[in-house]
């Protein structure tokens, strides 16, 4: 492994998507077999904040939970990470410059018929979004942004995690 994604040098890969896509799941062996280091950001956020990303937004609001991820990814200043990020973090285009700067975007697209199978716990998973949204609505309000961001998008529909990471690996430039 060259360890650079780019002719630029960058040496992260940055992992976004919907809840349920797989980012943590399939960054994690996705760090192993390029012999990376993992950040979940989510935990990062987390860890700032003691306390989950359910209980920010249930005291404070899906915003509140929006800014303190942009913080804390503005923040992130890392090389050779596999940077597995929170759904939301494509509504800060700040976060996402930063995110681009150190590392190559990678989509996990997947239909929303795949999340919805993927994940039983949406009242309780930390989902920034409205008390009024529903998980399609921002499904349908992200993919847009999500698609705007990538470098590098990759099809879930119908892949395991293994799978997955190995379309990750294959799509990548430089590897």
């Amino acid at each position: 492994m060259s360890g650079t994604y780019g002719a630029d040098g960058r040496s992260n890969v940055v992992l976004i998507g919907m809840p349920g896509a797989g980012k943590s799941t399939v960054g994690v062996l996705l760090a192993k077999a390029l012999a990376l280091g993992f950040v979940d950001t989510d935990l990062l956020i987390q860890s700032a904040e003691g306390r989950t990303l359910q209980d920010i937004v249930d005291s404070e609001g899906h915003f509140a939970l929006r800014r303190i991820e942009e913080r804390e990814l503005r923040r992130l200043n890392v090389t050779h990470q596999v940077i597995a990020t929170g759904g939301s973090a494509v509504y800060s285009p700040a976060a996402m410059d930063a995110l681009r700067a150190r590392g190559i975007v990678t989509y996990l697209r997947a239909s929303l018929d795949t999340l919805n199978a993927r994940i039983t716990n949406q009242g309780t998973r930390g989902i920034a979004k409205g008390p009024e949204q529903s998980f399609a609505d921002v499904y349908s309000e992200r993919t847009p942004l999500y698609e705007r961001y990538a470098e590098v998008i990759v099809d879930c529909d119908g892949l395991d995690a293994e799978a997955t990471m190995e379309a990750i690996r294959a799509a990548l430039p430089g590897d």
